[in-house]
This record gives C-alpha cells, sequence and structure tokens, in this order.
C-alpha cells in the first residue's frame, strides 16, 4: 500500500507539473520555460506560501484560543478590556514588516518583467473576436491563427488548445511581443513563460519572453471577450535555430502576400 501511494505521489504528480500544458487535477503551475517563470515560481513557493501558510495558522490559533479561553461557562463575568496598547502597536508593525519582506523580491520580479531586452525576434499579437493574428514585422509574415474544432483533432492534439496556425521562436532567443485587439479586450498568456498582457484597441502593450527549452507551449486568452473567450487558444513551438531559419523560409512562402489585398488583411496592416 505504500510503495502504491509512493508511485502516485512521486510518479504520478510529477507528469502533471512538468507538462507544457495544463493537466486535469494539476496543482501548482506549469514548468518553468523561461527565468521570468522561474522567478515567479519561487516568489510564490518560497515566499507568498510559507508566508500565507503562517499566517493562516497563527490566526486559526488565535481563534480557537479564544473560544476555549473566554467561553461564556469560564467567564460568567465579561472582560470590560477596551484595548491594549502594545497589541495594537504590534499588529501594525508586524504586517508592516511582512509586507516589505514580500516587496522587495516581488518589485525584482515585476522590474525583470518589464524591462525589454534588445529583441532577438519581434512578434505583433493582434486579438479577434474570436482568435488571433501574427505578424512577424521583420519578416513580412501574416497569419491567423484559428481553434481546431473537435471533430478535427488529430491523435495527441489536446481540445481547446490546438491551432491551424502556430507561432514559432527560436530557443534561447529574446522574443518581443506586442499585443493589441481590434475589437474589444481579449489578453495573451502564456503559463509555461510567465507571459500575460491584455491586448487593448487602440493600444500597443509589449512584453517578452526567452524560452529555455525546446517542446510545444500552450495559453489561452486570458481576458472575457465573448461568447466564444475559451475559443481563442495560443500555440508557441520553440525550436532549434536551424529549425526556425526552415520554418521562415516556407512561412515567407506561404503567409507573407497571401490575401494582401483583402479588407481583413488591409485593417491588419493598418493596426
Amino acid at each position: 500500500m505504500l510503495k502504491k501511494f509512493a508511485f502516485i505521489i512521486f510518479g504520478f504528480l510529477p507528469n502533471l507539473v512538468f507538462a507544457n500544458e495544463p493537466k486535469d487535477w494539476q496543482l501548482g503551475f506549469q514548468k518553468s520555460a523561461s527565468q521570468s517563470m522561474t522567478d515567479i515560481i519561487w516568489f510564490h513557493d518560497y515566499m507568498l506560501l510559507p508566508i500565507i501558510t503562517a499566517i493562516t495558522a497563527f490566526v486559526l490559533f488565535l481563534l480557537l484560543y479564544t473560544c476555549i479561553r473566554y467561553r461564556a461557562s469560564k467567564n460568567k463575568i465579561a472582560s470590560t478590556t477596551s484595548h491594549n496598547t502594545m497589541i495594537e502597536v504590534i499588529w501594525t508593525l508586524v504586517p508592516c514588516l511582512i509586507l516589505i519582506v514580500m516587496a522587495v523580491p516581488s518589485f525584482k520580479v515585476l522590474y525583470s518583467q518589464d524591462t525589454i531586452p534588445k529583441a532577438d525576434v519581434t512578434i505583433k499579437a493582434v486579438g479577434y473576436q474570436w482568435y488571433w493574428g501574427y505578424e512577424y514585422p521583420d519578416e513580412n509574415i501574416i497569419f491567423d491563427s484559428y481553434m481546431i474544432a473537435d471533430e478535427d483533432l488529430k491523435e495527441n492534439q489536446p481540445r481547446l488548445l490546438t491551432v491551424d496556425n502556430e507561432v514559432f521562436v527560436p530557443v534561447n532567443k529574446v522574443v518581443k511581443v506586442m499585443i493589441t485587439a481590434n475589437d474589444v479586450l481579449h489578453a495573451w498568456a502564456l503559463p509555461s513563460f510567465g507571459v500575460k498582457r491584455d491586448a487593448v484597441p487602440g493600444r500597443i502593450n509589449e512584453t517578452w519572453f526567452k524560452a529555455e527549452r525546446t517542446g510545444t507551449f500552450y495559453g489561452q486568452c486570458s481576458e472575457l471577450c465573448g461568447i466564444k473567450h475559451a475559443f481563442m487558444p495560443i500555440t508557441v513551438n520553440v525550436v532549434t535555430e536551424d529549425e526556425y531559419k526552415k520554418w521562415l523560409e516556407e512561412a515567407k512562402v506561404k503567409f507573407a502576400k497571401e490575401d494582401l489585398n483583402s479588407d481583413k488583411k488591409i485593417v491588419k496592416i493598418l493596426n
């Protein structure tokens, strides 16, 4: 029985934690694929979680102690104490110190996410109701990315996450993503990269990531945008430099001038 339990804990859970996509009954974040996500996981697991656990346990202890120590059966005459200066000073200063301890590493994480290094690849992501449009401005590549319907899924393609045209980026390269929307609010989010930015009509937000390993990574629109909000996934393939160059050559033929004269493409270019 003990061996079976150990297998479940140490054999089953790692398959969930180390996935590039969400899994049923998953606990915790997806495995990090960038330094930004590594920092976020560290801050959550080793800073927030211990502090929150300690505070929760302490408050629970105070509640139980108060219920037992000052129950009506043991205190026939209610206390008339109105305040205690020392306790009020303590419960003001201690939370302030805790917030300061939490603020220092959190500012570091936020600053690293907002400071974009010199980009090796630039991508523009445009949110539509309900799909994503992508542009590689330096490569003259424009394409749309629609979710594959359930009936068209192939083997091992995840439901609600698979798209017809995937984004390709090279591994260990800085990728800057310019994000906007054509109609309503959307949000471009990739959990494994620690990336989430709102797509706002008439405004361009920027984010970045540097994938540290190859693979296929999935995300979804994370801003409620209408009845098909749940059906505009994001799929990013992180490949080697040679594979990326090969994809660029094929994409320039497939997407570069495809339907550029249509009203849809004209609108995308102007945006």
